[in-house]
């Protein structure tokens, strides 16, 4: 747990002290180290300091470059406007307590985010949840939201994901909408793998489903395909107007800092003059997810980057098989188990970006491939435990 890796940001890190193969970092488009973004940020630390602006933005925290940074976003994910939030996690959770009250009724995917169940905590009024992409069942819970609500005198917001970011499947964006006119609701969307990722132009996971202008507030965050810090809520004038006014986390709070606007700018400039990061993004995407169904694995149903191996066992040989890949075989990804997924699951969570090569992808499936085998002989149980005791 708590692991440090070392080195620059890239495939290859260090990891105690040996260079591995790194598939954990959200850096989709390869960003993080690009010599044009790495400029862009040490040139505006040194114009501006990490302290500039001083104060929150409703106060003396604006400049011209945040409402460029939100005016750029805006246009770029097809809205009327955006509104920046320091931090994606924490935006999130102040978005949806500012949105309802407690007349109204949220509805929500069973795999929401936890920046999204941690944001209803924050709602007095009622919320039902419907099971994973279940849109039938969705329907169940809208007829039930939209009988209480009647009631109430309140309004239904609809919270889902574009990419989810374990299993790699999408929102239903496209059924969820078309339910838009029969129960009325608002339709917020949570869109931190998709942004910079899906969608012709990278828009996001409604410009890929066509349904831009179904969403009512999309949410994305600079952590991912941006390699930053910070993120942003887009929609409708008078609803982000509202938001600017109500969103506690950003009124009580000093102004993103400069650097992190700056660097922004450029990397949504970059994001969207320059598609081959993109491009090169899925051929590693396809090689890597082809490849590794070629050899038996169950890779989900994702329909994203975001590329999950499930193999079947307990934690204690999810913990052996840390160990082999990371220091046998020299790959360092994320793993997951109880209660995350189901018990007897383990995930393995491979993040493929635009500087991967062919040749990272071809020796993880490999990898991969001989650890499946290991795993179902049962030597994960007993011959690696000895190993590792020694």
């Amino acid at each position: 747990m708590f692991p440090k890796l070392e080195g620059e940001i890239g495939p290859r890190m260090l990891f105690r002290g040996k260079e591995r193969l790194i598939w954990s970092l959200n850096n989709y488009l390869g960003l993080a180290n690009h010599p044009e973004i790495r400029k862009a940020d040490a040139d505006a630390a040194a114009q501006f300091g990490m302290a500039y602006p001083m104060g929150a933005r409703m106060m003396s925290g604006q400049t011209i470059y945040h409402e460029q940074l939100e005016n750029e976003l805006a246009a770029f994910v097809g809205r009327e406007a955006a509104y920046l939030l320091n931090y994606g996690y924490q935006g999130m959770v102040s978005v949806i307590n500012s949105l309802v009250d407690r007349k109204d009724v949220i509805v929500y995917d069973s795999e929401a985010h936890a920046c999204i169940i941690d944001g209803m905590r924050l709602h007095f009024g009622k919320r039902f949840v419907y099971p994973h992409n279940n849109i039938e069942n969705l329907e169940i819970q809208l007829r039930r939201a939209k009988k209480m609500t009647e009631q109430t005198g309140g309004g239904i917001l609809v919270i889902t994901e574009g990419v989810y970011g374990m299993s790699g499947d999408l929102g239903k964006l496209k059924e969820i909408t078309d339910l838009k006119e029969k129960y009325n609701f608002r339709l917020l969307v949570d869109d931190a793998h998709g942004f910079g990722t899906m969608g012709a132009s990278g828009a996001g996971t409604d410009e890929h489903f066509g349904v831009q202008d179904k969403v009512d507030l999309y949410f994305g965050t600079f952590a991912k395909s941006m390699a930053g810090i910070g993120g942003f809520i887009a929609g409708s004038k008078p609803v982000i107007k509202y938001l600017m006014y109500n969103m506690r986390s950003q009124i009580f709070a000093k102004s993103l800092p400069m650097p992190m606007v700056v660097g922004a700018l450029k990397r949504l400039e970059m994001l969207r003059n320059e598609p081959q990061h993109r491009e090169k993004l899925w051929t590693i995407v396809h090689a890597l997810q082809e490849g590794l169904k070629a050899k038996g694995l169950d890779i989900g149903h994702t329909e994203s980057p975001v590329t999950p191996v499930m193999l079947y066992g307990g934690v204690g040989e999810a913990t052996q098989i840390t160990f082999d890949l990371r220091e046998n075989y020299n790959i360092f990804c994320s793993i997951v188990t109880y209660p995350v997924v189901p018990k007897g699951v383990i995930l393995l969570r491979l993040i493929p970006t635009a500087v991967h090569t062919l040749e990272d992808v071809e020796y993880t499936i490999n990898a991969f491939a001989e650890v499946k085998a290991k795993l179902e002989q049962r030597k994960y149980s007993t011959e690696m435990a000895d190993i590792n005791q020694k």
